[in-house]
C-alpha cells in the first residue's frame, strides 16, 4: 500500500497516546500480534500433472501487530508472497503493509478508520472477510461508524474502496445497516422468553460507465431486511435480499434484477437437536467492479448449506454456492444417547444424521440479450447441482479409545461446480473410520481408514492414515490417497504425504512432504482451485 499509510498509522498512535495522557487517566496499553509463514519446495512431477516451478520455493507470510490503549486501538499488517503458492493469484506476488486502521470508541461512538471487516446480518448484501486458505481479503479501505443511540438499537455505516490484491478495487462501496433488539429497547420485554431482533441494510456500489457499446448503471443499489427469533428451544434466523440490475461478467452482461432469500431454523433440547437450512438465490454475484472474476472484488457472501466435511475422501467432491442461480435445502439432526442407557453404552453415544439439495432454478426465455430470463420464485428447476445424505457415530468405547464412523452419499455436478464440460453427474459413496487410541495423558496414536467408491470419473479411491501424537509438543502423521479404481492404469496413483510439527506455547512448526493431488478447496461456500504439487512444505506460526 502508499507510504502514507504508515504515517497515518503513526500518527494515530500519537494521538491515541495524546489522548490518554491529557485526561491524565492511567490505562494500560497493550502490543500484541501473531507471525505466519508456509512455503514449499516444489518438485515438477509428470504423472499427477504437477508443473515445474522456475523459483523451486514459494512462500506466504503475514505479521499481525495490534496496538490497544483505553477506547483506542490499531493495528497493521505485513504481507510476503515470493512468489506465491501454487493455486494462489499471481497478483499477490510482491509484499507491503495490506491491512492497517484505527479505531476509536466513546459512549454510543464508534469509529474506525483504514481497512474493514464488517458484515451486514447473514452477509447477504455485503460481507468483507479475510479466509487465508482461500487467498480472500475483501477488506474496506475507508471509513466505519458505529452508533448506539438507545440500547437496543444499532446502527452503522461503510464507505471505502475494497482491497485487489495490492491496490484498491474500481468501485465506492456505501452501505448502511439497522439493528433493533426489543428485549433491550422494550422494559416490559426484557426478562421474556421470546428475543426477538429485526435488522435492514443498503448497500450501493458506484462504478463509472467505460463501456463504449453498453450503457451500463454506475449505481447500483440492494438491500436487505432479517427477522431473528428466539423462542426457548426454538429459533429462526431469515432474511431477504434485493438488488437492482447489475450487469457484469459474471452474469454475462444481463440487466435482471436479482434476490436472495435465507431461512435457518434450529430446535434444541437437552441431547437432541435439529437443523433446517433453505435458500434461493438469483442472480446475485454482486462486485465493486463489474468485470472481476474467480474470488476478487466480491461485495457479498452467499452462505453454504450443505454440510461442510473435513475427511480428505469426502472433500473430494465440494460444492461451491453458484451465485447466478441456485435453490436448495438442508436438513441435519443429532442424538445423544446417555450413559449406562440402550445403544448409550457406558460412555454414551452421539448420533448424527443429515441430508441436502441444491438444484438451479427454474427460468424462461434464457439467452434473451438484455434481460437474460425470467424466474417463478418458487419453483425449482430439473438440473441437480449437488445432494448428500451423511450418517455419522461417535462412540466412546473405552477410557482409552473413541471411534468416530460416518458413511456419505454424494450427487456432483462437475460441469457446473467446477465449469467442465462434458461429464456425467457424479454419485460417490464414501465410508469414514477414524479411531484413537490414548495410551496415557501424554501419549495417543489415531488411525483413519477411508473408501470412495464411484462408476464416474476417476472411480475409486482409498485412503489410511497414521497420527502419533506426544503432549504438548510433538505430532507426527503419515498417510496415502490410493487413486486404485482409475480406468487409466497409469493414473492409479498414491499421493504419499508424511509430516511433523513441534508446538511449544504459542509457536508451531510443521515440516512435511506432499504429493497433493488436484482439486477444490472451500470453505464455507467459496472455493479456490489447488493445482497438483509435490515438494517439501514448512509451516511456522506464532503468536505474541
Amino acid at each position: 500500500m502508499k507510504k502514507n499509510y504508515r504515517i497515518v498509522f503513526a500518527a494515530m498512535l500519537l494521538i491515541g497516546e495524546s489522548h490518554i495522557s491529557k485526561a491524565q487517566t492511567p490505562v494500560l496499553s497493550n502490543i500484541s500480534g501473531n507471525f505466519e509463514v508456509n512455503g514449499q519446495i516444489y518438485k515438477a512431477d509428470s504423472a499427477i500433472e504437477a508443473p515445474e516451478v522456475p523459483e523451486k520455493f514459494l512462500n506466504n507470510a503475514f505479521l499481525n501487530l495490534n496496538y490497544v490503549n483505553g477506547n483506542f486501538k490499531a493495528g497493521l499488517r505485513y504481507e510476503e508472497y515470493l512468489g506465491p503458492l501454487l493455486g494462489f493469484d499471481d497478483r499477490y506476488r510482491g509484499s507491503g503493509i495490506t491491512y492497517r486502521y484505527a479505531q476509536y470508541s466513546v459512549d454510543q461512538i464508534d469509529v474506525t478508520v483504514g481497512n474493514i471487516y464488517e458484515q451486514f446480518g447473514n452477509g447477504l448484501i455485503f460481507r468483507s472477510y479475510e479466509e487465508r486458505a482461500l487467498g480472500i481479503d475483501n477488506s474496506l479501505d475507508g471509513i466505519r461508524v458505529g452508533f448506539k443511540p438507545l440500547n437496543g438499537i444499532y446502527l452503522k455505516g461503510i464507505v471505502g474502496r475494497q482491497r485487489d490484491f495490492f491496490s484498491l478495487g474500481a468501485g465506492i462501496v456505501r452501505g448502511i445497516d439497522g439493528d433493533l433488539q426489543l428485549n433491550d429497547l422494550l422494559p416490559s420485554m426484557k426478562d421474556a422468553k421470546l428475543r426477538l431482533g429485526i435488522g435492514g441494510s443498503f448497500v450501493s456500489k458506484y462504478q463509472k460507465d467505460d463501456d463504449p457499446i453498453r450503457i451500463l448503471p454506475e449505481n447500483v443499489g440492494s438491500y436487505a431486511g432479517r427477522i431473528n427469533l428466539n423462542a426457548g428451544k426454538f429459533s429462526l434466523n431469515t432474511e431477504y435480499a434485493y438488488k437492482i440490475n447489475d450487469p457484469s461478467v459474471g452474469n454475462g452482461f444481463i440487466y435482471k434484477n436479482g434476490e436472495a432469500l435465507y431461512l435457518n431454523m434450529s430446535y434444541a433440547t437437552k441431547g437432541f437437536g435439529t437443523t433446517v437450512t433453505g435458500k434461493r438465490i438469483d442472480n446475485m454475484n454482486f462486485r465493486s467492479d463489474r468485470n472481476a472474476t474467480v474470488n476478487s472484488l466480491m461485495i457479498n457472501y452467499l452462505p453454504a448449506i450443505s454440510k461442510q466435511y473435513s475427511y480428505r475422501l469426502s472433500t473430494l467432491y465440494p460444492y461451491s454456492t453458484q451465485p447466478n442461480g441456485e435453490m436448495g435445502v438442508a436438513g441435519e439432526m443429532f442424538y445423544n444417547f446417555a450413559p449406562n442407557k440402550p445403544l448409550g453404552g457406558k460412555y454414551g453415544t452421539k448420533l448424527s444424521i443429515g441430508a441436502s439439495a441444491v438444484n438451479n432454478i427454474d427460468t424462461t426465455g434464457a439467452g434473451n440479450d438484455t434481460l437474460g430470463y425470467t424466474s417463478d420464485f418458487l419453483r425449482i428447476g430439473n438440473e441437480i447441482y449437488y445432494e448428500d445424505i451423511y450418517v455419522e457415530l461417535t462412540k466412546k468405547i473405552s477410557k482409552k479409545v473413541k471411534l468416530i464412523a460416518s458413511h456419505i452419499y454424494q450427487v456432483y455436478n462437475k460441469n457446473v461446480v467446477e465449469g467442465e464440460i462434458g461429464f456425467d453427474i457424479i454419485h460417490a459413496n464414501i465410508s469414514v473410520i477414524d479411531l484413537t487410541y490414548k495410551f496415557n495423558n501424554k501419549h495417543s496414536v489415531r488411525g483413519e481408514l477411508q473408501h470412495l467408491y464411484t462408476k464416474q470419473e476417476r472411480k475409486n479411491w482409498a485412503m489410511g492414515l497414521l497420527e502419533y501424537s506426544i503432549s504438548p509438543n510433538w505430532s507426527f502423521t503419515v498417510f496415502d490417497e490410493y487413486n486404485y479404481g482409475n480406468d487409466n492404469k497409469d493414473l492409479r496413483i498414491h499421493y504419499y504425504n508424511a509430516s511433523m510439527a513441534y508446538t511449544k506455547d504459542a509457536t508451531r512448526i510443521s515440516l512435511g512432504y506432499v504429493r497433493q493431488r488436484a482439486g477444490l478447496l472451500c470453505v464455507g461456500g467459496v472455493c479456490r482451485f489447488v493445482p497438483a504439487s509435490n515438494g517439501w512444505n514448512i509451516s511456522i506460526t506464532s503468536r505474541f
